[in-house]
């Protein structure tokens, strides 16, 4: 469910929309991740006491650490540094001690013990390694404090939603080794918080543990922490030191790196950009079998048909094995029933999947959610480019029975009215008001402001439809159908034919964001049409018109294009969806530029992205940014809730980068094709490694200069592939 933001517990025209408070937006913060765990912690490697704040230790959508503090001789140690290693495994926090008195003296001065801390998560599990070290003169006497406390917040009520009730807390348990703290939600399920140290402490609590030390000039004291998260039903992993599963995880991340293409250029700026981007997509894949991306950290950390499927279109070039498993397991998801509770009909796509007490509870209608409307034809997009992209048959044929059933539903229950479109209207009275991407409740209106009535039919889910219809056919003559390859042609036409006449507003020279339930236009200028380009649904002779309507300056706003044009009706360059910046939404917007051959503005969106993450902490683009005009302000403004990482935000940077660089695939031919690629002024080369074509691999590198278009000269070359450079 998006739409629904974290902070104060506000409600303004949707019950999931609540407000950022002001703490929230402050303070920095680190992230780690791995398959269903994440932890957010302060620079320090401490969790505070979190509150509302979206800092602790998150398994499966529940907090299982609210506090996680250390202080040394009764005091928080100082500050000193914290990084992420490259591959985002570890957080390492460098700290000191605070000066320790006795009788208004000095009796240990500070910055004389250092205090490391090295955590790392595996899959159900926290392991953080401190490590203290006396750099004083004399032998210390060391008081070492660890503060837990678990509060078991659903992932929702950290969203403001408040709620009636909660479950029962068991008394926490004391053992020789450290804590237990347990919790059974009003889903039944049980849940633990087992904490254990390594040494043994010296006293254990309810609230924590202390370890008495003395440390002799130079000696070094470690200690190991392990915090488990146990959910009923969710079977542990073994239990392994830290140095073996620090090991492991590193290794695994190199395995996940060297599966895919890898990027670099002669600009260290993009480089940075690239390799977080390629940090960030890596923490949000799933563990599973089936490779495929969460939506972001942290109240998206699950599965979303729509965000996982945007994300493998946007890393479709570089590891088309995150399409593969995304799509296996949205197959294995798809609608079998009709549910009005979850929205569900036999052959939608789901939206989104959460296993977290409210929502297997029913307190929240979101355990396996499918009000959306475009996830489906998004699923059908994304089968259509993985087989264009790979030529993989064999898993067309096993995903052909899911294609069926999808375009099933858009016959039957997509296209609520028979005329050719697909709308949407919820259901469920709990359910999401509106069902695209821009999903909050008022992203939806009129040219006077007034909101639209469902069932409405979105832009840009009518362009997914054609491209959907289009590529489908591809792959059905492929598959030998070839009487459904001509139907779905047929229709395909036929929606192109229909949308332009419904949509198309001449004086504007541009396309209206929907239609309402009597089939009037919602007249205001957005960045949804962006997407038809994208899907190749604008006739040509129009397409100049549009670009130019998207690069106007009440859209760009010199860090991208706006969500909402400046001026209308319900602008606000510090909304959700009604005058933000979102990366994906730009990205999906360029590869449309460059599709009916507006390169300039697409390197021109490009570097606008580019230029925005040079400036926002860790050159991470978040989930979105306020859409504030570049020439009032010399930097992009971070939404203060927004996810980061997101999926689609970060695998927005390869969908860019193969936009720029014009990069298509001819499997069949065993072809790669660079078509007439422009690289922008501020990089004088990017290089390619690894790029795959079946089992055959090649390095390109792509050099800029004065010309209208960049070379490309191929490195290497491995197996049966061909590289064709279009000028």
């Amino acid at each position: 469910m998006k739409g629904s933001q974290a902070g104060e517990r506000v409600q303004i025209g949707d019950q999931y929309y609540v407000v950022a408070s002001a703490r929230a937006s402050r303070r920095r913060k680190r992230t780690l991740s791995h398959g269903d765990l994440f932890g957010i912690f302060d620079l320090s490697g401490d969790v505070p006491a979190a509150g509302l704040e979206d800092l602790g230790l998150f398994f499966h959508g529940t907090r299982h650490l609210d506090r996680l503090e250390l202080y040394v001789n009764g005091e928080t140690p100082h500050f000193l540094e914290s990084h992420l290693t490259d591959d985002d495994v570890e957080l390492v926090s460098d700290l000191t001690n605070a000066d320790v008195m006795e009788d208004d003296r000095v009796r240990v001065p500070r910055d004389t013990i250092a205090v490391r801390r090295i955590k790392a998560l595996a899959h159900d599990r926290l392991l953080e390694h401190i490590e203290l070290r006396n750099y004083w003169a004399a032998q210390i006497r060391c008081e070492l404090l660890v503060r837990i406390h678990s509060d078991f917040a659903d992932i929702f009520e950290l969203r403001g939603m408040v709620r009636e009730c909660r479950g029962t807390f068991a008394p926490p348990r004391v053992t020789r080794s450290g804590i237990v703290l347990a919790y059974e939600g009003r889903d039944g399920r049980a849940r633990r918080t087992v904490i254990e140290a390594s040494p043994d402490p010296t006293s254990v609590s309810a609230e924590g543990f202390v370890h008495v030390l003395d440390l002799a000039p130079g000696e070094r004291w470690t200690l190991d922490l392990a915090i488990r998260c146990e959910l009923d039903g969710v079977a542990p992993t073994p239990s392994r030191p830290f140095a073996v599963t620090r090991s492991a995880r590193h290794d695994g991340e190199r395995a996940w790196r060297d599966s895919q293409a890898r990027i670099s250029s002669s600009n260290e700026g993009l480089d940075d950009w690239i390799a977080r981007s390629v940090s960030d997509v890596a923490m949000l894949r799933s563990q599973h079998e089936d490779t495929y991306l969460y939506a972001g950290i942290p109240w998206f950390a699950t599965l979303f048909g729509r965000d996982s499927v945007i994300a493998a279109l946007e890393t479709l070039a570089i590891a088309p094995h995150i399409a593969a498993g995304t799509l296996r397991h949205l197959a294995a998801l798809q609608g079998s029933v009709e549910n009005a509770e979850r929205d569900e009909q036999p052959g939608k796509i789901v939206h989104e999947v959460r296993d977290d007490e409210m929502a297997a509870s029913g307190e929240v209608p979101f355990g396996r959610y499918y009000g959306s409307v475009d996830s489906t034809p998004l699923f059908l997009m994304l089968a259509a480019a993985y087989v264009r992209r790979t030529g993989d048959l064999e898993l067309a044929e096993t995903l052909w029975p899911h294609v069926e059933r999808a375009l099933e539903w858009i016959e039957r229950y997509g296209d609520r009215d028979g005329d050719g479109f697909i709308e949407y209207a919820r259901e469920t009275p709990r359910g999401l008001v509106n069902q695209g991407w821009k999903d909050s409740h008022d992203a939806i209106f009129h040219a006077d402001g007034r909101i639209a009535t469902p069932p409405i039919a979105l832009v840009e889910v009518q362009g997914y439809l054609y491209a959907a219809r289009r590529g489908l056919a591809h792959v059905a003559r492929r598959l030998g159908k070839t009487a459904h390859a001509r139907d779905l042609r047929r229709r395909a036409a036929d929606l192109r034919t229909r949308f332009h006449r419904a949509f198309w507003m001449e004086e504007e020279g541009f396309f209206a964001l929907a239609l309402d339930a009597e089939k009037r236009r919602c007249e205001v200028i957005t960045s949804n049409p962006g997407h038809c380009l994208y899907a190749g649904i604008v006739d040509r002779e129009l397409a100049p018109r549009v670009v130019a309507r998207l690069m106007r300056d009440d859209l760009f706003c010199g860090w991208g294009v706006r969500t909402l044009a400046e001026g209308a009706p319900r602008y606000n360059p510090m909304s959700y969806h009604n005058g933000s910046v979102w990366p994906h939404d730009n990205a999906i917007l360029a590869a449309g530029l460059r599709r009916y051959g507006a390169i300039t503005e697409c390197v021109r969106v490009a570097s606008a992205l580019f230029e925005a993450a040079q400036r926002m902490e860790d050159t991470r683009l978040p989930e979105l940014f306020c859409g504030f005009d570049r020439r009032d302000r010399g930097t992009p403004i971070p939404y203060p809730v927004a996810c980061r990482p997101q999926a689609w935000a970060s695998a927005a940077t390869f969908m860019l980068l193969r936009a720029v660089l014009g990069v298509t695939f001819g499997p069949r031919r065993s072809l790669i094709v660079f078509d007439r690629p422009r690289l922008p002024a501020w990089v004088h080369s990017v290089t390619i490694h690894d790029l795959r074509l079946g089992e055959a691999t090649v390095d390109v590198e792509v050099r800029g200069g004065d010309r209208p278009t960049s070379s490309v000269e191929v490195l290497r070359r491995s197996g049966d592939v061909e590289v064709l450079i279009r000028n």
